[in-house]
């Protein structure tokens, strides 16, 4: 049985039904979503849930606490969420790209 995992990102630009991909080993199994908003996160995570019966959550760094607590939530504590955090100068650096790609068009 494999371990299975949901990597959910966001994007200003994304959806979530085309961008999407699973990277399957055998003994992990990756699912990734690129999503627009929280409630397509949330949509995603349940979805998956349901069919897949994942075993955790990854977030990228753009998701906040609040928005953890909500996914933790509606999956009703049956999932691990976990958010993918780098250290101080990691963030300013993925950040400053995150600003110009997103904001400065």
């Amino acid at each position: 049985m494999a371990f299975k995992a949901l990597f959910l990102a966001h994007a200003p630009d994304a959806d979530f039904e085309k961008h999407k991909s699973i990277i399957d080993t055998g003994k992990y199994r990756l699912l990734t979503f690129v999503v627009k908003t929280q409630d397509e996160a949330i949509k995603v995570s349940k979805n998956i849930y349901e069919k897949e019966k994942i075993d955790a959550i990854i977030l990228c760094p753009g998701f906040t606490h609040s928005d953890v607590s909500e996914i933790f939530q509606a999956l009703e504590g049956k999932v691990s969420v976990n958010v993918a955090r780098g250290d101080g100068p990691s963030s300013r650096i993925s950040h400053a790209v995150i600003q110009k790609e997103y904001f400065n068009k």
